[in-house]
């Protein structure tokens, strides 16, 4: 498959620059998996299509302010944190790399600082802190800026903006953004008529939001995502797999962690550890059977999983574009979508 075949056209004016309020009246596209039916709600109108029994998944991870400034020498240099590697050391992408030499040491301000350890042809580097990485987490959270993607434009002035109401464990470069859409209210309906609810972590980081830049999809070198899977959880869905009763998962993170843990067997069980699961057209899903997720940017590799579960990349388009027709709003902090059988 070409990356190409994945393009579609947005208008710049469709890229949402914030969540709309309260966060449950944003619009939702659903899709009936099953006889390719379409229709157009509003977030809050997600309990007409849940039945008590479901189970949704969430990714409870925890954004934290990864974007980090600071100087080498008198040059100014970002460092984006993107994942511990041990104590000291951290996966970062620097900008302007150049700058960022084996004998450089970045200085941040409260005694924070960094020296270059490695360099990867595609731009990632090993870098080593003189703190370990749980003081590097608070001190960027009180330094940092938030992470938000370069389409948007004005960063938040709170991290509670761009945070799930759910964020648990600190530790992602990017939110799991299928989660905006749910409020504390809409939690206690959903919750009152016996939908069922499980949590997994996945720290969001290269692996999701770094662009395709290969001519064929098969050549995409995914990179890898931290994901815990508690006994709970893998038994909760193991239950519901046995009984018949529908596994939604909301957000394509955590459908990767869910397929990525289950490999060739077919179920879930207790899991921590590094996963880098690329799902394209052609993937046999295992475990969910429904999906809630925001709409991609073109050529993405989660527009290449949303195509792949609703299982034709010429309608996964055809979708999107009348997204784009009717004026949904793009991206993080735009609308969302439900991709399920509506009668299971």
């Amino acid at each position: 498959m070409l990356v190409t075949d994945f393009d579609y056209h947005l208008p710049k004016e469709l890229i949402a620059q914030k969540s709309i309020k309260p966060r449950d009246h944003s619009r939702l596209l659903v899709v009936d998996r099953l006889c390719e039916k379409i229709q157009h709600e509003h977030f809050y109108d997600l309990p007409k299509f849940l039945k008590k029994g479901d189970l949704l998944v969430f990714n409870d991870t925890k954004v934290f302010k990864a974007r980090l400034f600071g100087k080498v020498n008198s040059k100014k240099i970002e460092i984006f944190l993107l994942r511990p590697i041990d104590k000291f050391s951290w996966q970062v992408l620097a900008k302007p790399g150049k700058k960022l030499k084996f004998d450089s040491v970045v200085k941040f301000g409260n005694g924070l600082e960094c020296s270059l350890q490695s360099k990867d042809d595609d731009g990632v580097m090993i870098v080593k802190f003189n703190q370990p990485s749980a003081a590097v987490i608070k001190i960027a959270n009180r330094l940092g800026h938030i992470p938000v993607p370069p389409y948007v434009e004005t960063e938040p002035k709170r991290l509670a903006e761009y945070q799930t109401i759910y964020a648990r464990h600190s530790g992602s470069v990017a939110a799991p953004t299928a989660g905006f859409h749910l409020t504390p209210q809409l939690f206690k309906e959903l919750s009152k008529m016996g939908v069922k609810m499980a949590f997994v972590t996945l720290h969001v980081g290269l692996g999701t939001f770094r662009p395709v830049k290969t001519k064929k999809v098969e050549d995409h070198k995914m990179h890898s995502e931290w994901v815990n899977i508690g006994s709970a959880t893998a038994r909760a869905i193991n239950r519901a797999k046995e009984d018949g009763r529908r596994v939604i998962a909301v957000g394509t993170t955590t459908a990767r962690a869910l397929e990525g843990a289950a490999g060739s067997f077919g179920k879930i069980k207790k899991f921590s550890g590094d996963i880098n699961f690329f799902i394209t057209p052609g993937f046999n899903f295992k475990i969910i059977d429904g999906l809630i997720t925001n709409f991609h940017l073109p050529k993405s590799t989660l527009l290449m999983l949303v195509s792949a579960f609703i299982g034709d990349r010429e309608l996964a388009l055809q979708i999107y574009n009348q997204a784009v027709k009717l004026k949904y709003r793009f991206f993080s902090f735009g609308d969302a979508m439900l991709i399920c059988p509506l009668f299971f």
